[in-house]
């Protein structure tokens, strides 16, 4: 019975998250490090890094990745499941609701610019959490090219970012291997 309050409360988390953030995953990624990182302290800073490394690498949307790779640390196979319902749950009826009012809410103009509005602060959020991630990623000139070269490939040609993800991890590991065998000397 330990389980059910740590269950609890992943879900209560993660529905405080999915309901008040606009705009996917990526803005999603700055409240979910306060809440899950300073907050509860459930994982660390370093966590969250490898936690949003792994959920855009994986198949699906990167909020509900994330909450069930932190419901699962947290709280194991209730957690995950805890942590994505509470995560997916808002989205859900709040997409349930306005389907049935979409046609009358695309002529008022007021929600045109709240939407406007909601796309401009859900840009901030992402780029907050682009420089949250960047400063506690490793610097180095290797890291600074892997980021220019994928950035410019997705940005300007016409490549699959699978394609870029998988050359990025592959350049990382060879990079740690060349470390390992230089610090062995």
């Amino acid at each position: 019975m330990k389980r059910l309050p740590k269950t609890y409360s992943l879900f209560l988390t993660f529905l405080k998250i999915g309901l008040f953030t606009f705009g996917g995953g990526y803005a999603m990624i700055p409240l979910i490090q306060r809440e899950t990182v300073d907050h509860k302290k459930w994982i660390s800073d370093k966590d969250i890094l490898d936690i949003v490394a792994i959920a855009e690498s994986t198949p699906g949307p990167i909020a509900i990745n994330a909450a069930t790779f932190i419901g699962y640390r947290v709280g194991g196979f209730f957690g995950a499941m805890a942590a994505t319902v509470g995560v997916v749950l808002p989205s859900f009826a709040i997409i349930a609701a306005i389907s049935y009012f979409l046609a009358a809410f695309q002529k008022v103009v007021w929600i045109q610019y709240a939407f406007n509005g909601i796309r401009a602060g859900v840009l901030a959020l992402i780029v907050r959490a682009l420089w949250s991630m960047y400063k506690q990623s490793p610097n180095g000139i290797f890291s600074y090219l892997i980021m220019l070269g994928a950035f410019a490939v997705t940005a300007f040609l016409p490549v699959n970012v699978v394609f870029v993800i998988l050359f990025c991890a592959a350049a990382g590991i060879v990079q740690a291997l060349i470390i390992g065998r230089r610090d062995k000397r």
